[in-house]
This record gives structure tokens, sequence and C-alpha cells, in this order.
């Protein structure tokens, strides 16, 4: 039992990746859509790749989209819309009538031609309320067919029967005309209008439930293919025809209602292809990224993303499967080139991609899109922190996405025509949702405790708390960390290290020295020092600790642990010359047996090139200060003496730095240092 848990605490790390492994793959299938996945791809305008291929069972042809919007259209222009109306207004006029002709005409004229007049008046009123008034100006056209729709029952007549209030005028004009008592026209006119209601007003409700009842009576197959028939032979080219029969297959095949057993053959077939991509990523980062490998916050953090880029794609799929564009996939390797790099990035690209394909639609299109720009997403983006690289980084991706789409559409349809133009306003969004990049990266480094370029040009700031501190307790030593700081960028820029960390590194590295700011050369502003009346073991001491104080230093200030590897680091565990000999010598008088490893540094040495530059630089900006006339071989031989020295004491040795690039190394450390101090040629007298 006891040998269980000391394997398990032992193997802790390991069994953590086991299950971080496990849980993204069960995650990620359980977000899938289940259901058999159509087993053949095909695209418009391309040769069948596969064996001939039979119906495997009865199935309908789906109608093309354009089909089905033409149909659409034809039913709403020939949809004939519903009018109410209503009774009540016509009865009441009618009951008023006689009153209203009172008030209109004088007695002598009731007296004479009152017959008529009322007579008139009724057929009138009758005529105009046959078909009834509107109550707006809305014209249809004037043939158009309408359902008058009285009590129950609708009545189907001709738009144009229907007066609105801009008609009235003219049919009593003709009314009057053709009658005998033309003689009353004006008071005829004034009873009407003063009596005249609308009575008839367009039923939206019916008429839009009508229009609704017709759309989704339209049938989206036309004909169907039974059973063993032969849709298409192996080469041979999918046409118009031929794709949409296809389609409907692939449809059909997967809106299969599927059994329990069947169900679990889905998610087992899932929960393999899954396991065995996210498998290539493990294996890829155990091999070539080990560092990373042994991190488990570092690993967490990619799962996380791949997690999170899939949620986003799936839950955007099941909202409408048109929109999956928008989803910012590239926003994955640029996080994870921000925080770690290229390669890294672009894998883990390709692996998600991979993953998503199983559940996209038209999976080769989407994969080969999202690929290519995941591509040119590496490929652009070289300094994230610069705003303006983001935007044109962006800029190329949408481009590259409307490039490949239209390529896509033409092969596929042979016309242009055919472009969605609303794809494409999705590229643009899914663009612009990019940009989106940089907050997501700060909540990261708050989140996961990492760094990217973006904090470390926030900590290069000479005006930080911390490094005003530094000029201010230690001058000096402030001056030294930026000397430091040019040389280690110039070097790493040119081996194609991380120049931005290792300047950040140089200039936090000796933060320790405020402790005991006078103890150390460079802040010595008088020809006292301290050291003379102390012990060299206490000066060795003194210098050594200056390490665990600059640790200690920058945990209180919250600064990153890839910059506190600096600190650790930037000495290895070289000797602290001056004092050892010091030593040495004063041992020679009393006898005493010095203990080299007193006089040395803690260590751990620099493992990687960032922290191998970093020790090359601070040693020889310090050396080269002690030549009291340099030159140009001086400076030479100081740059090749120095670090010869730290590689014959191994200090690079976990460091993945070559020959090679620390031969680059000592070439451009010669010219810097050579143009710190202004050397010249010497011309002949």
């Amino acid at each position: 039992m006891n040998n269980l848990i000391n394997n398990f605490y032992k193997n802790q790390s390991l069994f953590y990746k086991m299950f971080l492994y496990l849980i993204a793959t069960v995650t990620i299938v359980y977000l899938f859509p289940k259901g058999s996945k159509f087993k053949y791809d095909f695209t418009k305008g391309k040769p069948w790749q596969h064996e001939n291929l039979y119906s495997p069972f009865d199935f309908a042809i789906l109608k093309s989209e354009e089909e089905i919007a033409k149909e659409q259209d034809q039913i709403k222009a020939n949809q004939i819309p519903y009018f109410n109306y209503s009774t009540t207004v016509p009865n009441e006029i009618k009951e008023n009538l006689d009153e209203r002709i009172k008030v209109v005409f004088s007695d002598s004229i009731l007296r004479r031609d009152e017959l008529k007049i009322k007579t008139f008046s009724r057929n009138t009123l009758n005529e105009i309320y046959e078909y009834g008034i509107l109550n707006d100006l809305k014209k249809l056209n004037e043939n158009s067919l309408v359902y008058l729709k009285k009590g129950n029952e609708a009545q189907e007549v001709v738009y144009k029967n229907i007066l609105n209030q801009e008609e009235i005028s003219n049919f009593l004009d003709g009314e009057i005309e053709n009658s005998s008592i033309q003689e009353y026209s004006t008071q005829i006119k004034q009873l009407f209008f003063d009596i005249l209601k609308p009575n008839v007003s367009l039923n939206e409700e019916l008429t839009e439930k009508d229009l609704q009842s017709k759309l989704n009576s339209i049938s989206y197959t036309k004909g169907s293919v039974p059973k063993g028939s032969r849709i298409i032979e192996r080469g041979e080219i999918i046409n118009n025809d031929t794709y949409r029969v296809l389609t409907s297959l692939k449809t059909e095949y997967e809106s299969k209602v599927w059994t329990s057993s069947s169900y679990f053959v889905v998610v087992i077939g899932y929960f393999l292809l899954v396991s065995l991509a996210l498998l290539m990523l493990f294996l890829f980062i155990k091999k070539y990224r080990y560092d990373i490998f042994e991190n488990n916050t570092k690993m967490t953090f990619i799962v996380f993303n791949i997690l999170w880029v899939v949620f986003l794609t799936v839950t955007v799929m099941k909202i409408n499967v048109d929109y999956v564009y928008v989803v910012p996939l590239c926003i994955l390797p640029l996080t994870l080139k921000a925080f770690f790099d290229p390669r890294l990035g672009l894998f883990t690209h390709v692996i998600t991609v991979l993953i998503l394909g199983f559940v996209v639609p038209n999976s080769y299109e989407y994969m080969f899109l999202q690929i290519i720009a995941g591509i040119v997403t590496i490929l652009t983006i070289s300094e994230l922190y610069k705003r303006a690289n983001l935007f044109i980084s962006v800029g190329q991706i949408t481009g590259v996405y409307i490039f490949a789409y239209l390529a896509f559409t033409i092969i596929q349809e042979g016309d242009f025509e055919k472009i969605d133009y609303v794809t494409l306003l999705m590229f643009v969004l899914g663009g612009f949702a990019t940009l989106f990049v940089q907050p997501l990266i700060y909540a990261y480094e708050k989140l996961f405790g990492l760094v990217s370029d973006m904090s470390l040009l926030e900590l290069s700031d000479t005006n930080s708390k911390l490094l005003k501190e530094l000029s201010n307790q230690a001058p000096g030593t402030f001056h030294h960390s930026l000397n430091v700081a040019n040389l280690a960028e110039a070097a790493a820029s040119e081996i194609g290290a991380n120049a931005m960390l290792v300047r950040v590194g140089a200039l936090y590295h000796d933060i320790g020295k405020m402790h005991n700011p006078t103890y150390f050369t460079e802040n010595q502003s008088t020809s006292v020092n301290p050291h003379e009346e102390l012990d060299p073991h206490e000066s060795a001491e003194i210098i050594i600790n200056h390490v665990k104080y600059g640790i200690e230093r920058a945990k209180r200030n919250n600064l990153p642990d890839r910059i506190i590897d600096f600190i650790r680091t930037h000495h290895g565990t070289t000797l602290v010359y001056y004092f050892y000999k010091l030593a040495q010598e004063k041992a020679k008088e009393t006898g005493e047996v010095v203990n080299e490893e007193d006089f040395k540094y803690p260590g751990p040495i620099p493992f990687s090139k960032e922290t191998a530059i970093l020790m090359m630089s601070d040693s020889l900006e310090a050396a080269t200060k002690s030549i009291k006339d340099p030159n140009a071989s001086l400076i030479d031989e100081y740059v090749e003496k120095i670090i010869d020295k730290q590689m014959e004491e191994n200090q690079f040795l976990n460091a993945n730095i070559t020959f090679k690039e620390i031969r680059i190394v000592k070439k451009i450390f010669k010219r810097k240092l050579k143009n710190i101090y202004h050397l010249r040629i010497e011309y002949p007298e």
C-alpha cells in the first residue's frame, strides 16, 4: 500500500496529464452532435473518387434552396389578403340617414323633392357599402382579388370595387350626374361627406396565418430514389442533379433515428478519433516541448483553449450552421504563439481543426480554409504587442478566407453569380472577432499566471515602480542593467531567441543588489570600499545573496516566474573569483583550507537560450568595465575568454543553444561592446 502511494506521488504529474487527456476527450465527444456521419466526401464539379454508389434505402430528393425560395416567392406574390367588413357602420348610417337629410336640406327643398332625395341617398348608400370603404389609402393592384370577410363568411371580390376615401368624391359625381337631382349636387356631397365612414380594414393576422399555412405546406422534396438504385459511378463528374441526390442521401443518412446500440457505437467511434488526435498533440509536446509538457499549468491552458474553441464552434452550429465561419478560430494559434512559440500554436490549431472536421458541414472545405488561415496567422504576426500588426494580420486572414472561399465556389458552381455574400460577411465578422485576442490574452495572464509579449512590454518600462527604486537606490546597478539589456537583446535577435523576454530579464536580474547597494562596486561613489573591513567569506556571502534577495523582492512585486528565472540563473554555479583568490592568499598565512563551494553561486545553471545569453552579457558588461585602456583586440580577447570559461564550467549544459549560435553571439557582443566604448581606428602618425 505504501509503495502504491509513493508511486502515485512520484508520478502525480503524469497521472494528472492522463486525467487531463481523458477529460478533454470525453468533453469534446459530449459536445459533438450525436449521429452517424456520412462516410463519403464529395464536391460539386469534381469526379466521384469512391466506389460505385447504390442507394442503401429509399429516400426523397431534397429541393435546392433556390427552388424552395422561388416557390415561397410565388406563394407570397399570389397571396390573397383578407379584409374585415364591418356591418355596424353602414347600419348606423342608414338609421340616421333621414335625420341627416333634414339637417342638410332646407324645409322648402324637402317639401318639394324629399322622396327623390331620400331614394337617391339610400340607393347610393347601398352601392357604396356593397363592398365598403377602406380605412386607409393603401392600394393594391386594382384588379387583384381579395377576401372580404363579413361575419363568418369570406367573399372573393375585385380590390377596385372597394372604395377608399379619395375615390368617394368621383363616385358621387358619377352617381349625381346620372340622377334627377343634379341641382342639389352640393347638398348631396355635403350630406355624404358628413355621414360616410370607413368600414373595411386589412385583417393582417388572418392574412399572415393563411400565408404561413401555405408556406408550411410546401414540399421540400422532389422525387425519390428507391433502394438499390445506382446513384453515381467511380470517376463520374458530380453535376448539379447528382450533387442534389448525394446531398439528400447524406441528410437522410445523418438524420436517421438511431437505436441505443447504434448511438453507443457512434459515440465510441467519436471517442477513438478524438483521443487519437489529442494523443498526437500530447506526444508532440512531450517530444519537442518537454518543458511545457512538464508544466501542468501550461498543459491545462492548452487543453482549455482547445475545449473553448470546440465549444464555441459547436454552439454556433446549433444556433445556425451557416454562421460557423463567424467563430474566430485563428485566436487559438494567436494565443498559443503569444505565450509559447509559433510551431506549437500551428500544430495545436491543425489538431483542433481536424477534430472539428468530424462534425462541420463541407468538412474538406472547412479544414482547408481554417488550416490556411492558421498558417497565415503564424506567418504574419511577429510582434503581437504592436496593435498595428494585429490589424494588418486580421486583414490578411480575412482576405485569405474570402479568396479561398471564392475559389471553392467557382469550382463547385462554375458561376460568379452563385457566390453567397452572406458567407463573405461571416468571414468579415470572424476577422473582427479575432481582434478580441488582446483582452483575452490579458485575462489568460491573470488566470493562468502566464506571460505574453504585451506584459513584457509593460515590464520593460523603466518608469515602473521596481525599476525606479533600482535607479534611486542603486543607480550604478541600474545603468549596468540597461547596458546588459541592450547587449542581450541584440544577441537574442540575431539567433532568433525571444529578444523582448531577455531584455526584461536583464533589466530585473540584479534587483537583489538594492538590499546592500554599496557593497557592489558600480554603486560606490567614493574610494571607500566596505569589503576592506570584511572577511572574504563574508564578502562572498553578501555578493552571492543578491540572487536570493532578488528572488524575494521579485516575488513581493509579483514579477512573473519567467522573469524570476533570469534572476535565479544569471550567475549559474560560477565562482566569486575575486574573493575566492583573496581568501586563498589569507589562508596561506594562517594555514586554513579554503572550501571552493563556499564561494560558488547556488544555481541553477541557465536552461534556455535567453537565460544563457543573459549570463554571457552580464559577465562581459561587468568585466569589460575593468579594462583601463579598452581597444578592439582587448575586447575580443575578453569576450572569447569569458564565454569559453563559462562553457568549460558547463554553465550552458542545459540550455538549448548551439556552438554555432554561441559563435554568432560572440560576434554581436564584440561589435556592441566596441560601440559602447567608442573605439576608433588608430591612424599612423
